[in-house]
């Protein structure tokens, strides 16, 4: 993606056709060997660090003029730190192997126009002062930098987390395979979601179709001709997020014991069904194989003065917190029990308890903070009641 980013980006490219060192990692441009003064008045080298802003698959003008620096705070020729350009100072993760020591601050009126623009100016800058030491040294190397980010599964970069300068918190999630078993109303929006973060892969259970009810409670717009294609569900999604990344694997299937190895492996999953049976099935299977899971439920009345009530509940299981499921969790088969009798089912519930079982996941991976570590949590939408139980000790 490195080199494709720059060969398409007229700015990058100009930069690197003047021979400068650049790397894209982890949503970040880096520039290498910017040389620079320390406090000895020695000359060294550094790498200057710039968030990507991004129009689709080229750079966009810069979102902010601020530039990050990895080295020591960069000096005049006489060692004295060059204060003009003074932000904040101390070393800061970026992203899992990205650290930086420095930012610089230095506006021009209008800010940046380009990439080109803000990186020549900062080197101007820095360089100088090393220049009046040894007029030899030069940021235009020449040097050719591989690209990390081989791996990547986004189709373009994710500068949402660079620019909220969280790239090394959601890098937290990218070695995880995880599933999703049932892609209804809730199941879709869960993978709406899990799609944006750096999971390895999202593996997709679920039998059905994708119908017109469907569209009326999942995310997105569906068009006429996708609705008339009859497709399943879990192709249908596919072909929506392979827009966006790699690493949707489809299987068209329900979840049981002959089929319960596709399971084998996965770190984390959603089980977002809504028949007793058919979910006890699936929780008999995680728990032994002890892979972490969040059940997502949702219960909706219609009331004699034809208002609706509703219930969302997550539950979570975790390695050696599991006791608690058989009570928590409806196992009985739908005639039986009437809160899901009559399966009523409301897009802005199903994206909330979505959203429920998908911050749950997070508190689990560490990418939230999690003090009460509950694992079984209800919303009453006639209460406006939020509940969390099962804490773990």
């Amino acid at each position: 993606m490195s080199h494709a980013l720059i060969d398409r980006s007229a700015d990058l490219k100009r930069l690197r056709d003047e021979g400068y060192e650049l790397e894209v990692r982890a949503n970040h441009l880096l520039v290498h060997s910017v040389p620079y003064v320390n406090e000895n008045k020695e000359v060294a080298l550094g790498t200057l660090v710039t968030e990507l802003t991004m129009s689709g698959d080229i750079t966009a003008k810069p979102a902010t003029h601020v530039i990050h620096f990895a080295g020591v705070h960069p000096c005049s020729k006489d060692g004295q730190k060059i204060v003009q350009i003074q932000h904040a100072s101390g070393t800061r993760l970026l992203a899992v192997g990205l650290s930086i020591d420095h930012s610089f601050s230095n506006k021009p009126a209008a800010g940046y126009a380009n990439y080109y623009e803000k990186v020549s100016r900062y080197v101007e800058i820095i360089s100088s002062e090393a220049k009046a030491i040894d007029p030899s040294v030069d940021a235009c190397t020449f040097k050719l930098i591989e690209s990390e980010d081989a791996g990547d599964v986004f189709a373009y970069l994710d500068t949402a987390s660079s620019r909220a300068g969280i790239t090394a918190v959601s890098q937290r999630l990218a070695s995880q395979k995880i599933g999703i078993i049932g892609l209804g109303g809730t199941g879709s929006y869960v993978l709406d979601l899990a799609a944006k973060t750096s999971v390895r892969e999202i593996h997709l259970f679920d039998d059905d179709l994708y119908l017109q009810h469907n569209a009326f409670r999942s995310p997105g717009a569906a068009s006429i001709e996708e609705l008339r294609r009859q497709q399943a569900k879990v192709e249908h999604w596919q072909d929506v997020y392979a827009k966006m990344r790699s690493g949707i694997v489809a299987h068209r299937m329900r979840i049981n014991e002959a089929n319960g190895h596709l399971l084998d492996g996965l770190d984390f999953v959603f089980v977002c069904v809504d028949g007793g049976p058919a979910r006890k099935v699936i929780l008999d299977l995680l728990r032994p194989r002890a892979i972490p899971f969040v059940d997502a439920g949702m219960g909706v009345e219609l009331s004699e003065d034809l208002r609706l009530w509703a219930v969302c509940r997550v539950t979570a299981g975790t390695v050696g917190r599991m006791e608690h499921i058989g009570a928590r969790v409806p196992t009985a088969d739908p005639g039986v029990d009437a809160i899901y009798q009559q399966n009523i089912q409301i897009a802005d519930l199903n994206a909330f308890n979505a959203a429920m079982a998908v911050i749950k996941w997070k508190k689990i991976a560490g990418i939230y903070l999690d003090e009460d570590k509950e694992h079984h949590s209800t919303y009453s939408s006639n209460l406006h009641l939020l509940t969390s139980e099962e804490r773990s000790s």
